[in-house]
């Protein structure tokens, strides 16, 4: 009996010591990591809602993104000329729908990366009559500026 006292005992402290996990994920629960993962929900629910507005007033000032193409700079998105591609590209999509799994978030000295796999379906008329889908392992960097999280590059 005290045996089995004496493992319970021990296996609470363990478990007492155990980092907080946000339900349902490995990722540490810590006012960043859900700062964090509210600035990404607030981006699916803009592009879902194809607001090109409330996704331009998510990212730093200093945003980029290079398309995968970073030896190619005409394709680049800088916090200038979003807004306008943004716009012009909700103008062809009807109906999107946006999944974001995310799987991991390191939160550094005003900076944190977020690790997320995204399903996306939409129908874009002008090139198809099918849905489009797609999917694909990402990573969003964030930086804090004035007390927010802000996205610097991965959307």
């Amino acid at each position: 009996m005290l045996k089995r006292f004496l493992a319970l005992s021990v296996l609470s402290l363990l478990a007492a010591c155990a980092p907080k996990r946000i339900p349902g994920t490995e990722i540490q629960d810590t006012n960043d990591t859900r700062a964090i993962l509210k600035v990404m929900e607030q981006y699916r629910s803009a592009l879902e809602a194809r607001d090109a507005a409330a996704i331009q007033a998510l990212l730093t000032k200093d945003f980029r993104e290079d398309a995968g193409t970073p030896s190619e700079p005409d394709d680049d998105l800088t916090a200038a000329n979003v807004g306008p591609y943004l716009e012009n590209l909700f103008k062809a999509l009807q109906s999107p729908k946006v999944e974001l799994d995310v799987r991991r978030v390191e939160v550094g000295e005003n900076v944190a990366a977020a690790i997320y796999y995204w399903k996306a379906s939409w129908r874009m008329p002008g090139l198809s009559s099918k849905p489009q889908r797609e999917s694909e392992l990402e990573q969003m960097v964030l930086r804090r500026e004035d007390g927010t999280w802000k996205i610097l590059s991965g959307i």
